[in-house]
This record gives structure tokens, C-alpha cells and sequence, in this order.
């Protein structure tokens, strides 16, 4: 006998010994059914019963939650989200753009402060300037939420954003504001001194600025000559960076070496690689900045997104053919920053402006920028980056441009000069208190922890002095008071 034939005796013989002990309830299966049933397959019948009921009351639980209403909060809520990590990611932009645009041996500083901007940003609006921005206390400033307190964690806030989507949105523009600060000081200011300015600076000034116009009570808003309009902060956002900067390099002086003899001497940065890689990044950073201002997806953010473009592309544009005519050379810096002035100058009218206005108004901001160096130098207001004429000069411009070329309250649209005279106060107000704040918070940091470098760690690099290390290790570097890498 095979043993293929025994096991299959021994299976038969193990079959009829076990139907011989079955329950009732298997022969009853067995004499229904015509065949023999086990226990799992009989325990699967209830099982499946259960998970059927199951699936259909879920599917109905579905279909009652998915409502347009609701698909459209988690869409709002998403795409602002996208919008602000491209924000946040705007300081690898501006970080790489100011090293770029200066020493070697200020690498380490700049990328330090480029990175700790953000980080002092997040906790000092998280604690006090969220509250005092969008807390709509007063017409001056809000009194409450500080820290986030008193605010739901999964319901609207602003529109169909909840409130940690909107604050983390606003977060980054508040670090903007502060970053921008960072090139206009570059290469002579104390570390200490700048951490401590930027906490004050997102902290209370850009708040309470911010306030009047974007808190939905703020005096601004409500001015009766139609309302002071900056969409995504060419005045709340730029020119108070600007502002800011501004002072700051006028009290901490020049660089050495700047200005000698009657004579503007021109500093070179080290790489202009990864400052054109830094402009690219702002470039597509500021599809969030602007489109993200919207703070909805809805058919408005790809419209705000191709005026954004074409003023960043007209800006550079008109920035690289005026250097030209005037220094015979096409000027890669001019390029940079005639982009980055288009981009400024249409963020305040991005949302109402048409297609040929954007493009004037980039056009407009390219040749300002490149005039706009040229006069800060001759008043010996040293800007190594170009920050004050990109982001106060053209920020102020794309302010002005939205009385000019708004489709709807615009002067050339036929809506008068009323929305003209709103945009001149608030860039007046918003200009005066950062002034004034910005000056006499330099002026106590200058007081109190001598704002400036020494002469000697001036020339060495603030990266040995202020870091203890170095950018780039092992490569010679340049110690005189002037020029790029030795």
C-alpha cells in the first residue's frame, strides 16, 4: 500500500470519527446544506453580518459629514498651511541671498542670524504679538490671546481658517519683517544687539502697526477716505522691515572702508551663486506670501499668483536695462534686486490690480530700485544688500500704486483720489511709528551693549569674532577694510 492511499485512509477514518462526536447544531448544518461545516466557517456568518451593518452605517456617517462647506474649510485650511511653509521657507532665500551679497568672512553671521530670526519670531508673536495684532480690543491695538489663550484649537477664526493655521501664517510674515533688517545691518552690528531688536520688533512695533490696518477694526481699515488697502503688506510687511532697516544702518554708520576720500568704493560679495539661488527661492516663496493672503482656495489665488509673476518679471526687467544704460554692464545684483522689487512693489495691489497694471507697477519698482541704491549711497547710508531700496522704496511705491491702479477704487479705474489720499496716511502713520520706535530702540541697544563691532573684529570677520568658527574653513580670506574674498 502506497503512502499517498494511507493518508488518505487515515483522513477518512479521522472524518467519520469526528462526525460520529458532532454537535447537533453541525448535523443540522450538515443535513441543511448537504455537507459538513466547521466551527470558524459557522463563527464567520455573524461576523459578516456585523461588518455589513457596520460599513453601512459608516458610509452614511460619510456622506452626511461631506458637505461642500466642509470640504471647502479643510481646502481653506490646507492650502494656507502650503502658503505659509513657502513663507517660512522665504528665510533660506533671504539667508543665502545676504551671504551671497556680502564677505567671506561674514558668512557664519548672517546665515546665524537669518536662522534665529525665525525662531525668535515664532515665540515673541506666539506670546505677545498675535494678541496684540489681531485682538480687536482697540482701533490701536489688541489687548488679549496672548500666548494663544481663549482661542479654539479646531474652529474658524479667521473666515474658514482655525486659529494655529492662521497664526502660523502670520508668524511668517512677522519674521519677514525682521529678516529684512538683517541685510541693511550686515557685516558690522553685534549679535546680541540684533536678537534683541528683532524680539521687540515682532513683539510690539510690527503688531501694533499690523493691527491698525489687518485686525478688522484698526483704524486704518476704517479711514473715511476708503480705507487704507495693503492685501499682503507692502507697507505693513515690507516698509516697516524697511523702516527699520533704514535706522538701523544710519545709526550704526558704514562699513569701513565704504566711504573714503569724497569716494563710494564698492564692497563685492563673495558668491553671487547662491545669492541668485536665494533670489529664486524668495521668487517662488512669495506664491505663498501673496496668493496665500487670500487665506482661502478659492478662484482669486491663481489670478494673485500670474500679477505676482508678471511684476517680478518686469521688475527685473527694467532693473537690468536701467543698471545697463547707466554702468555699461549688465549687473547681476541689479537683476536680483529689480526682481525682488517687482515682487515688494505689487504685494500691497496684487489681489485688485489687472494684468497691465502689475506689470507698470514692476516696471516702475525695477527702476526705483536701481536709483534708489545709487541715492542711499550718496547720503552715506550704507545697505549691503540693498534692503532698504527694495523693500522701503518699493514697498512704499506698491503701497501708492494701489490708489493709482486698482480696477475697482484706483484713480486710473475712475474711483477717484480717495483711495490715493488712505494709501498716503497709512504709509505716513505706519512710517512714523516704526521711525520713531525703531530709533530709539537702536538708541538704547548702542547705549547699553555698544551696538557696533569693534574696528579690529570688524576687519577679521564678525564669524571669528562673534561665532568662533568659519564658513569656510581652510580657505584664505579677506582681513583689508574693503573688497570680496582675498
Amino acid at each position: 500500500m502506497s503512502s499517498l492511499n494511507f493518508s488518505r485512509k487515515a483522513r477518512r477514518r479521522k472524518s467519520s470519527v469526528w462526525d460520529s462526536y458532532a454537535p447537533p447544531f453541525d448535523q443540522m448544518a450538515k443535513r441543511f446544506f448537504g455537507r459538513s461545516f466547521s466551527w470558524a466557517w459557522l463563527a464567520c456568518i455573524p461576523l459578516a453580518l456585523v461588518i455589513v451593518a457596520t460599513w453601512n452605517t459608516a458610509a452614511h456617517a460619510q456622506e452626511d459629514a461631506i458637505t461642500p462647506e466642509n470640504v471647502q474649510f479643510v481646502l481653506d485650511n490646507i492650502w494656507v498651511l502650503i502658503a505659509a511653509i513657502l513663507v517660512i521657507f522665504m528665510n533660506a532665500g533671504f539667508g543665502m541671498l545676504e551671504t551671497g551679497f556680502c564677505r567671506q568672512k561674514n558668512a557664519v553671521n548672517i546665515l546665524s542670524k537669518n536662522l534665529i530670526v525665525f525662531a525668535l519670531a515664532t515665540l515673541s508673536f506666539w506670546a505677545i504679538g498675535f494678541g496684540l495684532m489681531f485682538n480687536e480690543a482697540t482701533p490701536v491695538l489688541g489687548l488679549g490671546n496672548f500666548f494663544l489663550s481663549g482661542l479654539s484649537a479646531d474652529e474658524p477664526y479667521a473666515g474658514n481658517l482655525t486659529a494655529p493655521v492662521f497664526f502660523l501664517f502670520q508668524a511668517a510674515f512677522a519674521g519677514t519683517a525682521a529678516t529684512i533688517v538683517s541685510g541693511a545691518v550686515a557685516e558690522r552690528i553685534k549679535f546680541v544687539d540684533f536678537i534683541i531688536f528683532s524680539i521687540l520688533l515682532t513683539a510690539i512695533s510690527y503688531p501694533i502697526t499690523g493691527h491698525w490696518v489687518w485686525s478688522g477694526n484698526g483704524w486704518l481699515g476704517a479711514l473715511p477716505t476708503g480705507g487704507f488697502s495693503d492685501f499682503a503688506g507692502s507697507t505693513v510687511v515690507h516698509s516697516v522691515g524697511g523702516w527699520a532697516a533704514l535706522c538701523g544702518a544710519a545709526i550704526l554708520g558704514p562699513r569701513i572702508g565704504k566711504y573714503q576720500d569724497g569716494q563710494i568704493n564698492a564692497i563685492p560679495g563673495h558668491n553671487m551663486s547662491i545669492a541668485t539661488l536665494g533670489c529664486l527661492i524668495l521668487w517662488i516663496g512669495w506664491f505663498g506670501f501673496n496668493p496665500g493672503s487670500e487665506l482661502a482656495a478659492d478662484a482669486a489665488v491663481p489670478y494673485i499668483a500670474v500679477t505676482t509673476n508678471l511684476s517680478a518679471a518686469a521688475g527685473g526687467v527694467a532693473a537690468t536695462f536701467t543698471a545697463w544704460m547707466m554702468s555699461g554692464k549688465p549687473d547681476l545684483s541689479m537683476i536680483i534686486n529689480g526682481i525682488l522689487a517687482g515682487l515688494v512693489g505689487i504685494t500691497a495691489g496684487c489681489a485688485g490690480v489687472g494684468f497691465f497694471g502689475a506689470v507698470i507697477i514692476g516696471l516702475i519698482s525695477g527702476v526705483l530700485v536701481v536709483f534708489s541704491v545709487g541715492f542711499f549711497d550718496s547720503i552715506k547710508i550704507d545697505d549691503p544688500v540693498g534692503a532698504v531700496s527694495v523693500h522701503l522704496v518699493c514697498g512704499m511705491w506698491g503701497t501708492l500704486a494701489v490708489g493709482l491702479f486698482d480696477t475697482s477704487a484706483g484713480l486710473f479705474y475712475g474711483g477717484g483720489i480717495g483711495q490715493l489720499i488712505s494709501q498716503v496716511i497709512g504709509i505716513v502713520a505706519i512710517g512714523l511709528f516704526t521711525v520713531v520706535f525703531s530709533s530709539i530702540v537702536w538708541t538704547i541697544l548702542k547705549s547699553a551693549f555698544g551696538l557696533r563691532v569693534s574696528a579690529e573684529e570688524e576687519l577679521k570677520g564678525l564669524d571669528i569674532g562673534e561665532h568662533g568658527m568659519e564658513a569656510y574653513s581652510g580657505f584664505l580670506k579677506d582681513t583689508s577694510d574693503m573688497g570680496g574674498v582675498a
